[in-house]
């Protein structure tokens, strides 16, 4: 029989599990308290649990985490990890310092299905949906590695699309943000879509507590089908009142990521677009200029066009605009770089 990893139990499960196999309740808040709070990683380590429930429970519980393959630090400060998973699959995180905050980008996927043509993830493919505790797990093997430096922001903006692994992804999120585990904060965790529209309605209607972000990056639809298949499915015209769905049962504005490429979406007619979408949606757009990836003819604009684009978008939109400047770019960590592979791996193709 294999073992249950407790990576992907809300405590309430591992209640019931413990309080079926014959434990008292207050078992499952010690063994909580050393995963969760005193980073204990065997259940040797559980020292206040006696020998025999120590034995009985390595043989009922797997505490593995994902396995650090490569690290890569760039001279910002970003570091890029790949990880291996048991069954041999790589995915990456990147962790991203900033003044007073360290984020954790972490993925929901190994590959990904959705294809867009800016993103060197989508050129993998789709192998699987990650695990709960793959996902859990990325976030303890992180706070190993950043510790004493504590993890504050965490967004699903890794490998994959997370709305195409939702019921894991909530739960996830549901294990993160538990009172008795991490208790992260809802406002410090956002999710990223490419605008799966049905995931959109399904993720506002459960009600957990998080922030939305959506790679946009055209607001007309002959463009952005070119840049993102899955406008073919879910257009614009669909994606927008899903939006506002959302908005409507969320506290937090909903970020629009729009990847800045050079002519392609940064005309007038763009600049337009943008605004009559985003305005009456609350919400904030974010413009990052397009990283390049190997084997792509897209072309990075220069910093004063991506400067004129900004001043003329924040002086003429309803909505905040901030610059998301690239972080380790110089590592392939910057946002559409990921791709899972070692360098060695890379180097021989």
């Amino acid at each position: 029989m294999s073992k249950i990893s407790l990576w992907s139990l809300l405590p309430e499960e591992l209640d019931a599990q413990l309080i079926q196999a014959g434990y008292k309740k207050f078992r499952s808040q010690q063994i909580l308290l050393w995963l969760y709070k005193q980073n204990a990683r065997s259940f040797t380590a559980m020292t206040n649990l006696d020998k025999k429930s120590r034995d009985e429970l390595d043989n009922l519980y797997s505490l593995y985490l994902p396995e650090v393959a490569e690290e890569q630090v760039s001279q910002d400060g970003t570091r890029k990890f790949l990880l291996q998973l048991q069954d041999a699959n790589y995915i990456e995180m990147v962790l991203i310092p900033g003044i007073e905050k360290l984020t954790l980008c972490i993925s929901s996927q190994v590959g990904c299905s959705r294809g867009c043509q800016f993103c060197a993830t989508s050129r993998l493919g789709l192998t699987r949906n990650l695990n709960t505790d793959e996902i859990i797990g990325q976030i303890i093997k992180a706070g190993q590695l950043t510790a004493p430096q504590k993890i504050t922001n965490i967004v699903f903006m890794g490998m994959g699309e997370p709305l195409d692994n939702l019921d894991t992804v909530i739960k996830s999120i549901n294990i993160l943000q538990h009172e008795r585990t991490l208790a992260f904060s809802p406002r410090r965790v956002t999710v990223s879509t490419c605008g799966i529209v049905p995931g959109i309605l399904k993720l506002a209607d459960t009600g957990v507590k998080m922030k939305l972000a959506v790679s946009l990056n055209a607001a007309l639809d002959e463009k952005r089908e070119i840049l993102m298949p899955v406008n073919q499915r879910y257009p614009l015209a669909q994606l927008k009142p899903a939006l506002l769905y959302f908005s409507r049962r969320s506290p937090h504005r909903i970020t629009f990521e729009y990847v800045l490429i050079k002519n392609f979406n940064m005309a007038k007619e763009d600049m337009k677009a943008l605004r009559a979408f985003t305005g009456d949606i609350s919400s904030k757009i974010n413009i990052i200029p397009w990283n390049p990836v190997p084997g792509s003819s897209w072309q990075a604009p220069s910093a004063e066009e991506v400067a004129a684009f900004q001043q003329e978008l924040y002086k003429t939109s309803n909505v905040a605009v901030t610059l998301r400047n690239s972080r380790g770019q110089d590592i392939s960590a910057a946002c559409g770089m990921l791709a899972g592979k070692k360098k060695k791996e890379e180097q021989k193709i």
